[in-house]
C-alpha cells in the first residue's frame, strides 16, 4: 500500500476507531469481542481500502454487521453469557444505573432484535438502510424492532416504555 493511504488508514482508524467500538460493543455486549469485530473489520478494509470510495466507516461498520451475523450463523443456537461491566468512559447526562439497566436488557434480546435497535436507535438508521445492511426486508426490520422494543417494555415496565427509543438514543 503506498504511504499516503497508508497515512489515510491510519488517521480513518484514529479518527472513527472508538465509533466503531462503540458499535461492535453495542453489537456484541462484551468489550473483548468488540475489539475483536473491529480489529477484524478493519483488517478487511485496511486489504480494500485502495477500492474504498466514498463513505469508508459506512463500509467498515457494514463488514461489522456482516461479520457478526456470519459470526451467529456459524454459532448457531450457541449463546454467549453477557456479564455486566461498567464503560470505561464516564457517561456524560444521563442516569448511570438506567443506562446499565438498558444494556442489560439488551442482553437479553435476541441478537437479530439487537442489531435491529443498535441500526435504528444508536446509528439512527431507518427501516430501509437497517434491512440493507441486514440483508432483509424492510418488514422484518420493522417486526423485529417491535418485537424487541414490547420485550424491553415488559423488562422496564410500561410506565417508562414509552421513552425507550430516548433511551436507546441518549445511550450513544
Amino acid at each position: 500500500m503506498k504511504q499516503s493511504l497508508e497515512a489515510e488508514f491510519t488517521a480513518f482508524v484514529a479518527e472513527r476507531g472508538q465509533s466503531l467500538l462503540r458499535i461492535a460493543h453495542a453489537l456484541t455486549g462484551d468489550p473483548r469481542a468488540a475489539e475483536d469485530l473491529v480489529q477484524g473489520a478493519l483488517a478487511k478494509a485496511y486489504a480494500k481500502w485502495p477500492r474504498i470510495h466514498g463513505d469508508a466507516e459506512a463500509y467498515v461498520r457494514k463488514i461489522l454487521y456482516n461479520d457478526r451475523i456470519s459470526g451467529w450463523r456459524r454459532a448457531g443456537r450457541h449463546r454467549e453469557v453477557p456479564m455486566a461491566e461498567m464503560p470505561d468512559r464516564p457517561v456524560q447526562g444521563h442516569d448511570v444505573a438506567e443506562r446499565l439497566a438498558l444494556r442489560q436488557a439488551l442482553l437479553t434480546l435476541p441478537d437479530r432484535q439487537r442489531a435491529v435497535l443498535v441500526l435504528r436507535y444508536l446509528e439512527d438508521r431507518t427501516v430501509e438502510e437497517t434491512a440493507e445492511v441486514l440483508g432483509c426486508r424492510p418488514g422484518t426490520v420493522a417486526s423485529q424492532a417491535s418485537r424487541a422494543l414490547d420485550k424491553l417494555r415488559d423488562l422496564f415496565g410500561k410506565e417508562t416504555g414509552g421513552d425507550l427509543g430516548k433511551q436507546m438514543e441518549g445511550s450513544r
